[in-house]
C-alpha cells in the first residue's frame, strides 16, 4: 500500500526521541545508540514510524487549522515526508544490512498515537500552537537522527538516504520555528 510506506516513515521519526533516550549502559535493553553514533537496526526501525506521524498530523492540520500559513506547511510536510517515505523504501530494498530488519508496522507507536490523539482533541489557536511545537519538537529530534546516521551509518544506501533527507528536514525545521515565532 502507498500508505504504509509514509506512515512507516514517519513511525521511525517519531520514535526518535525515544532511541536518543536510551542509556549507554550496558544493561540497558534497547537500540545501540551512542553520542556519535547510531545502529542500522534503530534507524530502520524509527524513521517510518515518525514519517507516518508527521503525514499525519499534517493531515489533521490542513483539516482543523483556520492558519493559511499553518496549513501551507502541513501541505509542505505531506508532500516531503510522503516522498520521503518512498525513499526510504528504495534505499531499504537496496541495503547491504537491512534484509533482516523489519521497519515498524503501520501502526503509529504508542507515543505517537498519544500525540496525534491530543491534536484531533483540539481546535483554534489551540490546535495551531500543539501542531507547531509537536512539529518543532519532532523535527528537532529527526534531524540529530538523520545526522547521526549520515556520519556514522553502517548501511551505505541508508546512510546515503539521510544524507539525502537531512537538507529537507533541516529546512523544515527552519520553517517550523518561524511558524512558532508567528503564532506566539
Amino acid at each position: 500500500m502507498k500508505t504504509l510506506l509514509p506512515l512507516v516513515a514517519v513511525a521511525l521519526l517519531a520514535g526518535a526521541p525515544a532511541a536518543f533516550a536510551q542509556s549507554n549502559n550496558s544493561d540497558a535493553v534497547g537500540p545501540m545508540v551512542t553520542e556519535n553514533k547510531l545502529d542500522t537496526q534503530t534507524f530502520v526501525t524509527t524513521v517510518p514510524n515518525a514519517n507516518m506521524f508527521e503525514i499525519e498530523s499534517s493531515k489533521l492540520a490542513q483539516e482543523k487549522s483556520a492558519s493559511a500559513d499553518v496549513k501551507a506547511f502541513a501541505a509542505q510536510m505531506i508532500k516531503d515526508h510522503s516522498k520521503a517515505g518512498e525513499d526510504f523504501k528504495t534505499a531499504l530494498s537496496q541495503g547491504q544490512t537491512t534484509a533482516s530488519i523489519k521497519p515498524a508496522g503501520p501502526a503509529l507507536q504508542p507515543k505517537e498515537q498519544q500525540l496525534l490523539d491530543d491534536l484531533k482533541a483540539a481546535s483554534g489557536k489551540e490546535f495551531d500552537a500543539k501542531y507547531i511545537k509537536m512539529q518543532a519538537d519532532e523535527h528537532k529530534d529527526a534531524v540529530a537522527l538523520f545526522s547521526t546516521y549520515a556520519n556514522s551509518g553502517d548501511d551505505p544506501a541508508m546512510k546515503e538516504f539521510a544524507k539525502k533527507t537531512l537538507p529537507v528536514l533541516k529546512m523544515h525545521e527552519k520553517h517550523v520555528k518561524e511558524l512558532a515565532v508567528a503564532h506566539q
